[in-house]
């Protein structure tokens, strides 16, 4: 007999403001305790200090959460100069106190120039990535250091915001896997100095600019689960990029069994996918395999655990 899942179906998608000092896991824990959620992920992690936008998936949006680790992000930090810390940020051990040189804003800007479009980056010891099953920062921690190899990642937008001559902050649009820590050292590398963060706000990711933010405390005020639920966004906006396919009944069925539905898809590229809907409602996603076929490929629960 298989075993009850404990909590509520919940699904959807909430819109999180992580606070400062809760690391992405805790935040994500305390939203699901909070919706009573059977199953809930986050969609990319931010460092304890980073505050922001940490969208959470509950129930059958986890099923496409993949869809926002691959978004581009928009960041704002705050980046201080003189300084090196073994983390990259303000709660590291200062390791290196350079000089730091008369600055103005143009060779800060000049420099940012310089870091857009495709760039090389080294991933830092203390992040998530694993070396032999182990993640990084664990390994950090202990005093060890493993040879990282560079990622190729793109810097869409570096705006200076505002320059204090030891410390300015920064408006950045970022790829997947791209680390703001390790951009604002590799910056205040080019300027001839040292550098680390000492705020990070992610402002954006993917489809979500951070309108209707929910704090958890703002989660916590409210009177009752369906007043929580009601702040939750449907599970199709992660796919919403994605081009729309309507299918009748019949191939609603077709596809819930995991068979090939027949479908006019002649506007569509063999092999693309789409988000599939019937009667208005969300199925999930198929492939298209021909101008009438479509298969599936990621489709919401039908049968109840």
């Amino acid at each position: 007999m298989a075993r009850r899942r404990r909590g509520l179906p919940v699904n959807g998608v909430l819109l999180l403001d992580k606070p400062k000092g809760l690391s992405s896991n805790h935040a994500l824990q305390r939203a699901r305790r909070l919706f009573q959620a059977q199953k809930a992920g986050h969609t990319g992690t931010l460092d304890p200090m980073a505050t922001g936008l940490l969208p959470v998936c509950f129930g059958e949006a986890t099923k496409f959460s993949a869809h926002l680790l691959a978004a581009d992000k928009v960041y704002r930090t705050r980046v201080e100069l003189g300084a090196v810390t073994d983390t990259g940020d303000a709660e590291g051990e200062v390791v290196e106190r350079p000089a730091v040189p008369n600055l103005a804003a143009a060779d800060v800007e000049g420099v940012l120039e310089s870091f857009l479009g495709e760039i090389d980056q080294v991933p830092p010891m203390y992040s998530a990535l694993k070396h032999e099953g182990r993640k990084l920062y664990e390994l950090a921690r202990e005093g060890k250091s493993i040879e990282r190899a560079a990622r190729r990642v793109t810097v869409y937008d570096a705006r200076l915001l505002d320059f204090e001559g030891e410390a300015f902050e920064l408006h950045v649009k970022v790829s997947k896997g791209t680390y703001v820590r390790t951009l604002a050292e590799d910056i205040g590398r080019a300027l001839g100095t040292g550098a680390h963060i000492s705020a990070l706000r992610r402002l954006e990711t993917g489809p979500f600019t951070g309108q209707g933010l929910l704090t958890l405390e703002a989660l916590e005020a409210l009177p009752d689960q369906a007043a929580r639920e009601a702040m939750l966004m449907p599970v199709d906006v992660l796919v919403a990029h994605l081009p729309r396919l309507d299918v009748d009944a019949e191939t609603a069925v077709s596809l819930a069994y995991g068979q090939v539905g027949q479908v006019d898809a002649s506007a569509f590229d063999t092999g693309e996918t789409a988000r599939l809907y019937c009667g208005g409602a969300f199925l999930g996603l198929g492939a298209v395999m021909g101008p009438q076929e479509v298969a599936p490929k990621r489709l919401l629960s039908t049968a109840a655990d």
